[in-house]
This record gives structure tokens, sequence and C-alpha cells, in this order.
């Protein structure tokens, strides 16, 4: 079986915005048996943790890939770069592990799949993927979200 690519907050890494991990019992069950390759885009990126709260401003993940969108922190300080940089250190680390499947946090402006946070720090959640989320479909590498979260920010 191939390896996987898990956000590391999801397997206790206690690297989120607010310090804290996300790991359950149910991302446990499903990465059982898998060769799990945990990464946090935000930190490999060079941000700190704790860190400020940051949401995608004027569109989705394959918005700000494209340019045409930015990653703001809660003060308006502009961690796009951060981002960038940081998804693009997660696809190397997930090509060079060989995997083919990622599992990330929802609605992170990094990982989310689907659905991320708006831009208003409001708890809003609108349609679309965050930065490494879309650089990894970009890529070939499918993006699954972690099951068991409960919505508490990115």
């Amino acid at each position: 079986m191939t390896p996987i690519l898990v956000s590391a907050c999801l397997r206790g890494v206690p690297c989120r915005f607010d310090g804290q991990h996300k790991a359950s019992p149910e991302i446990a069950a499903a990465v059982d048996g898998r060769d799990v390759v945990p990464f946090c885009p935000e930190v490999a990126g060079g941000l700190a943790t704790p860190r400020r709260p940051a949401e995608l401003v004027g569109g989705d993940g394959h918005d700000v890939l494209d340019g045409t969108a930015r990653v703001i922190e809660d003060t308006g300080r502009d961690v796009t770069a951060e981002f960038v940089d940081g998804a693009q250190r997660a696809l190397a680390a997930a090509r060079h592990a060989g995997c083919t499947e990622a599992l990330l946090m929802p609605r992170s402006p990094s990982c989310g799949r689907g659905v991320v946070y708006d831009g208003s720090f409001s708890g809003a959640l609108v349609p679309g993927d965050g930065v490494t989320a879309a650089l990894f479909e970009r890529n070939g590498i499918r993006v699954r979200p972690a099951p068991g979260i409960t919505p508490s920010g990115g």
C-alpha cells in the first residue's frame, strides 16, 4: 500500500494556529496499516506555532496559486508567500515519499478540501480548497478531508 501524507496536526503534532492538535481515533483508523508522512505546510512555510488565524481572501487556494487571491491573518498581515512555500514543500515531501493520496485538515486555508473559511473571520464557510490541497490536486495527489473533525478554525 502506498504511503499517505497526513496533516501533522491530525497525527497529534501540536502545530495548529492555536498550538493544539486534532488527533482522534477516527483519524488513526483512517490510516491504520498505512505508512504515514505527517506534514504541516504552515510550519514548513516558516510560520510559528501558535500563530494568528489566517483565511483565504479573494478566492480559494487555486486562486492563490494563480496569483489572484491572498492568505491574510486576522491582523491584516499577508502570509500568502508562507502558505505557497509550505504547499510546495508539502508537495515535495509527498513526491519524495511516493504518496498519491493525502488526508488533510478540513476547512484550513492550507489543507481544506471542498470548503474553506470565507476570509471574514466570522466562521462562515464557502466552497473551495486550501493552498496545499489545491497544489496537490493540480499535481495528481488525491486529497481527502479528515473524518470526524469538528469546526474550530484553520
